[in-house]
């Protein structure tokens, strides 16, 4: 089985930083896993908002946070991060860390989730 546990939202004023982090474990993980956020608001289907590759290499955003965040991995520590800057208040959302086999736009396409974090972005 595969654990992936985020942290790091809260409360943010627009404009200002907030970095997410996801921990994976488990017997099964593999550092191969395409690894990925996504996000859900209120009243709304959950939403991709990037991905990378198992290497690093490849990552790949959604436009509206394109140039505003950015995904990394440690594979050495099995992490994947989410560095997320000038927020805005429709950024708001809960944020899910995603694993799975390829990349992909849309969650059922993921094999394993965390829990969510809550980022509150404040006009």
């Amino acid at each position: 089985q595969v654990q992936l546990v985020e942290s790091g939202g809260g409360l943010v004023q627009a404009g200002g930083s907030l970095r997410l982090s996801c921990a994976a474990s488990g017997r099964t993980f593999s550092i191969y896993y395409v690894m990925a956020w996504f996000r859900q608001a209120p009243g709304k289907e959950r939403e991709f908002v990037a991905h990378i590759s198992w290497s690093g290499w490849r990552t790949h955003a959604e436009d509206s946070v394109a140039g505003r965040f950015t995904i990394s991995r440690d594979n050495a520590r099995n992490t994947v991060d989410l560095q997320m800057n000038s927020l805005k208040p429709e950024d708001t959302a809960v944020y899910y860390c995603a694993a799975g086999p390829r990349a992909a736009l849309i969650p059922v396409s993921y094999d394993y989730w965390g829990q969510g974090t809550q980022v509150t972005v404040s006009s």
